[in-house]
């Protein structure tokens, strides 16, 4: 047989047709394709990125599907036997349509390998995978979860033995194996005692050391709206903020899991929709703060009641009262490690480098995504205690006990801030315009541009090789360095030199007056993603040079 690299979407199309077991479901979206649509469906197969799996869920070798989730576990055991790795594999998942049934498939596809599973008997979040795959000391974990992304999104994260995603030579090594195999439809399947349920007991194992990182036990006096946005947060999140004295009031339209999303525009808690029929809420009970989680808890969003009205705050911003108020109160406490690390990504606000300097911590910069912090913590852990990482994306972690982003600690540390400044009877707000008083006014704003389809890939190049060529130009700020990340060579003035990051396509521009610009296509979605920071002497003045910057930039491109 022809793999399906070489086979045409119409033999692919035509071959899944021939399957006489092929999916009920499935068959009936096969046999109701337009001819368009099977093109759509079978042009290519969904990639196995370094992240793992993102897509569309459908029939078709371009769609998240149970032969899909198959074949890239399948590939995911075959790496794990051909490298010796000892141990089993977690398994988790959020309230996605086909989620449970996703991850019942991989522990099925590990039980035929001879792979021990564990999977979480209900859904939970992405966090305590990564911790039960340290907990059990597996050889990795799988997630099911697309994330926020929309309802008709699935798909599949593997981790390795250190509860971190899977660093890059990883996921080649199990792309090679995914590739290798010819026919998802003999993929065997069994259920045997290889495959362990979690129960909920274990949900104490994990909230015990969350438990952990409150830094003061003082009168609890914040309210706090709380939604899950129907997904896995809900599970956990509103019982441990009362079992510690939080007055937390949960929006329990969106407690229900729900994979439709029924009482949510958005699932992403980057948008301010995503806020909306919260905020109405959180107004009608004087509460002072909402925390909205995404479906895997993952990332935390909130919004801030200052002045009579709820301010939402970016995820740079959470980011920095988080660190500032940690290293503050260790530091008060004389327990602050001076060999402690932070760690950051290239296209993290400026200011969580600086407030840690401040500390006289040492900063780790890392690529987007918490693969490459949970990369580094491991590195360094002989070398000096994790003390805080974080990227823009709403994402942060407190301990490393977890190796990736972890809402369920954001929501209790950043409860514990909140309340602090309460009783002072300040904000958040407060507590953030405080942080910018002392390092000054920094901003940042990311641009989405959504570019869908072959098309789209190709304007996305087209982008990226122009501006690889033609650096932007900002009048009265002079250009100091140009990361061209692709290449691993960082460029400051006629110099070049290697840059100690691993490749990925990526444009960084460094300029005078802390201003700086970055490229990055999405790794997960059709769009090409535009970063920009730059620090003023106020919040006003910082924001009107980025909105100049950003129309700038958006001119040049509609020029391409």
């Amino acid at each position: 047989m022809e793999t399906g690299d070489q086979m045409n979407y119409m033999e692919k199309y035509a071959f899944w047709k021939s399957q006489a077991q092929l999916d009920k479901e499935l068959k009936n979206e096969l046999d109701q394709l337009t001819e368009s649509e099977i093109k759509e469906v079978f042009f290519s197969d969904i990639t196995f990125g370094t992240g793992g799996l993102r897509g569309l869920m459908g029939v078709g070798t371009n769609r998240i599907n149970i032969y899909v989730i198959r074949k890239a576990t399948l590939g995911f055991a075959r790496y794990i036997l051909k490298n010796k790795i000892p141990g089993g594999v977690a398994i988790s998942y959020d309230n996605r349509k086909h989620s449970k049934t996703f991850a019942d498939e991989s522990a099925k596809v590990l039980a035929a390998c001879g792979i021990k599973s564990y999977v979480f008997e209900s859904l939970r979040p992405t966090p305590m995978l990564s911790f039960a795959v340290r907990h059990f000391q597996c050889a990795g974990g799988i997630m099911i979860t697309a994330s926020h992304n929309p309802k008709a999104y699935n798909g599949y994260k593997a981790y390795d033995k250190t509860g971190a995603q899977l660093n890059i030579e990883d996921a080649e090594a199990v792309i090679a194996e995914i590739n290798a195999i010819d026919n998802p439809f003999e993929i065997k399947t069994v259920e045997n005692d290889l495959i362990e349920n979690i129960t909920r007991d274990f949900d104490e194992i994990y909230l015990s050391k969350v438990s952990k990182i409150a830094l003061n036990h003082e009168t609890k006096k914040v309210k706090i709206v709380y939604s899950p946005l129907h997904g896995t947060g809900g599970e956990i999140i509103p019982a441990f903020l009362k079992k510690h004295g939080y007055d937390v009031v949960p929006y329990e339209p969106q407690m229900k899991v729900d994979p439709s999303f029924s009482k949510t525009q958005s699932s992403n808690p980057e948008e301010a929709i995503a806020y909306e029929h919260t905020l109405t809420f959180a107004k009608t009970i004087d509460a002072d703060l909402i925390m909205v989680t995404d479906p895997d808890a993952d990332r935390l969003g909130i919004a801030v009641k200052h002045d009579g009205e709820y301010k939402l705050l970016s995820g740079n911003q959470t980011a920095a009262i988080e660190l500032f108020y940690i290293l503050n109160e260790l530091q008060k406490s004389k327990k602050l490690p001076k060999n402690g690390f932070v760690y950051t990504t290239n296209v993290t606000t400026d200011l969580i480098s600086v407030i840690a300097k401040s500390f006289q911590i040492k900063v780790v910069t890392t690529l987007t995504g918490f693969k490459f912090i949970g990369e580094q913590a491991e590195k360094n852990q002989k070398i000096g205690p994790y003390l805080f990482g974080c990227e823009e994306s709403y994402g942060s972690l407190i301990s490393d006990f977890v190796r990736d982003k972890d809402a369920v600690q954001a929501v209790f540390m950043l409860a514990e801030i909140a309340n602090h400044y309460k009783l002072k009877g300040l904000t958040l707000v407060d507590a953030l315009e405080s942080i910018y008083k002392t390092y000054g006014y920094y901003y940042e704003y990311t641009k989405n541009i959504t570019l869908p389809g072959l098309s789209g890939l190709e304007k996305i190049g087209l982008i990226m090789d122009h501006f690889r060529a033609h650096p932007p130009v900002i009048e009265g700020r002079k250009l100091i360095q140009f990361d061209d990340i692709i290449h691993q060579m960082t460029y400051v003035g006629n110099r070049k030199k290697p840059l100690d990051l691993p490749k990925s396509n990526v444009l960084k521009y460094h300029y005078e007056g802390e201003t700086w610009i970055t490229f990055r296509p999405s790794g997960t979605e059709p769009k090409i993603k535009i970063y920009f920071g730059t620090k003023a002497t106020s919040m006003a003045e910082a924001m009107a040079f980025v909105e100049h910057l950003s129309l700038t930039i958006s001119q040049e491109i509609e020029r391409l």
